[in-house]
Parts: structure tokens; C-alpha cells; sequence
């Protein structure tokens, strides 16, 4: 019978058995602390933050008011913000998708398509000063999380 000699989902550690790897719920799936990995991530998150404050604000500055109550609140339609953003930037989906999930925007559906969804209304949920306020916020929390270490590991 033939048996492998290593197999780390084996419960047996056996003479050559690898010793488990100790990994918390917080630390799984993520890059080592101080990597150049971790660092390009944070970097990369106070790119995507930049992308997302454009995009609201070209929604603010070219969509409607919602209401005269509300007059900072806008409403553009997808076609039409599609025309303008692509001029701008190449990812304005997974842009919007981005944004939905931090509660910036609104817009029914999974995910838009062009000429397809291009009459579909893309709301901007808050004021864009706030907005600037929470973006700028977390680009500058990330930025403080990278300045103690300067030269992540593995950087020359």
C-alpha cells in the first residue's frame, strides 16, 4: 500500500508530518504585516478611493437634483454617465460597483451594461462634500498606516 509521506490535511503527523499553520480568522486571506505586497494593496486602496471620489464627483457635477429639497442630491442616467466617464476612466463598472458597496451610490440591477441599461438612473446618496469627507478620510487613515514603515520589507 502506498502512502504519501507529507500530506498537510492529514491529521497524523507521522515521522515527517508538516506542522499546521497557526493563521487567525483576521490574518487569512491577507498579506503578511509589513510586506511589499501589504504595501501595494494599501496602495492600490488609496487609488481605487481617488477613482471613486471622481466618479461621484462627475456625478455631481453633471447629474440633476433629486428633489428641490435636497438639491445636493443627483441622479444621472447610466447612458449618459457612461458617455462622460468613459472619457475619464476605463472602469466605470466595477468603479459603480465599488462605490455601491460603500453606500455612495444607487442603481437597480447587478451590474450595468451599456445601450442596454443606459436608461437606468445612477443616484448619488449623499452630498459630494461628504463624500469627499469619508474618502479623503480613509486615503489618509491608510496613508498613516504606511508612513511608520516608509520602506515596507523586502524593498530596497
Amino acid at each position: 500500500m502506498l502512502s504519501q509521506s507529507v500530506n498537510p490535511f492529514s491529521e497524523s503527523q507521522g515521522e515527517r508530518g508538516m506542522q499546521r499553520l497557526k493563521i487567525s480568522k483576521e490574518e487569512y486571506g491577507r498579506p503578511k504585516a509589513g510586506s511589499l505586497t501589504e504595501y501595494r494593496g494599501k496602495k492600490a486602496n488609496i487609488q481605487v478611493y481617488q477613482e471613486m471620489l471622481e466618479l461621484c464627483t462627475v456625478i455631481s457635477d453633471e447629474g440633476q437634483p433629486v428633489s428641490k429639497k435636497e438639491p445636493e442630491l443627483r441622479v444621472i442616467m447610466f447612458g449618459e454617465l457612461f458617455n462622460i466617464y468613459t472619457h475619464i476612466n476605463d472602469k466605470l463598472v466595477g468603479l459603480m460597483l465599488r462605490a455601491r458597496k460603500h453606500e455612495l451610490i444607487q442603481f437597480e440591477g447587478e451590474m450595468l451594461f451599456q445601450r442596454r441599461d443606459d436608461h437606468v438612473p445612477v443616484f448619488l446618496l449623499k452630498p459630494i462634500s461628504q463624500i469627499r469627507e469619508i474618502l479623503v478620510g480613509k486615503q489618509t487613515e491608510i496613508r498613516r498606516s504606511l508612513s511608520p514603515n516608509p520602506q515596507p520589507t523586502g524593498m530596497l
